[in-house]
């Protein structure tokens, strides 16, 4: 994956935790952030995937480190929190990232897929900004940065969870930013379209379609294509650099035109 510096405005000296980092938007936005100079803390459920995202960082010049964590359990997220502040020596940005999808409707989705899918997508962004928020207070401010979803936005066809999941994250990315704004933390949310990932990839698999059928429905967009994650990289740099400085408690829409 090639990285490209923004020119939204550096990040040095800045430390940041992005979670869901072992590939897609998540492995592109700490290989951006890095780009620009923070320190990165590269999370992931899976220790391998973590670690190449550090590794790549690394190899590119910057400081990363790799820490393994379930971010729905709140011992992880406290530990993730604890052991960036160790390592890097503060913590001002924080991408929660991690996701999932079912693509189900009520009665094709299992009560366990229900919770697991709002365990990861919302509870994980409560848990690491509950023990993230007080480190970036008493530091002076920092800027929490949510992955939403166009589906945040408006309803989507047999993804009943992941819908509610993602609109969940876009309102508590409001009451975040009301609740925290005082104390100089930011907090925002990036919204999606269709971007060529693996977890894209994956939901042909889940509702029997042909895979080049369901990319090419996923381009049908005023753009006429998916999303690359370093475009949604470049969306998440911008918001955590102070470039974005103004900006709370918005749901910034990166779909080439999707739900326009």
């Amino acid at each position: 994956m090639t990285v490209t510096a923004t020119s939204f405005g550096t990040l040095a000296g800045k430390r940041a935790i992005v979670t869901g980092a072992g590939g897609g938007i998540g492995r592109a936005s700490a290989l951006a952030l890095a780009a620009e100079g923070a320190a990165v803390a590269a999370v992931d459920i899976s220790a391998d995937a973590a670690a190449e995202t550090a590794r790549q960082i690394a190899a590119a010049g910057g400081r990363a480190i790799a820490i393994t964590a379930d971010i729905s359990d709140p011992t992880d997220c406290e530990r993730v929190v604890r052991d960036t502040v160790k390592a890097l020596g503060g913590l001002e940005v924080l991408f929660n990232n991690a996701g999932i999808i079912r693509r189900a409707d009520a009665i094709g989705t299992t009560v366990e897929e229900w919770d697991r899918v709002m365990a990861v997508n919302v509870r994980s962004i409560f848990l690491m900004c509950k023990y993230a928020v007080p480190v970036m207070a008493a530091a002076g401010g920092g800027s929490i940065i949510n992955t939403g979803s166009g589906w945040g936005l408006k309803g989507g066809g047999n993804a009943l969870s992941y819908c509610a999941s993602k609109g969940a994250v876009v309102n508590m990315t409001r009451a975040l930013a009301i609740d925290h704004g005082p104390a100089g933390i930011r907090v925002n949310s990036v919204n999606p379209g269709d971007t060529d990932t693996g977890m894209l990839r994956s939901e042909a698999a889940q509702l029997g379609e042909d895979p080049a059928a369901f990319l090419a429905d996923a381009a049908d967009r005023p753009l006429r294509r998916m999303g690359k994650p370093e475009e949604i990289a470049a969306a998440v740099v911008w918001l955590a650099s102070d470039a974005a400085s103004f900006v709370t408690g918005a749901a910034l829409v990166v779909d080439g035109g999707g739900i326009a």
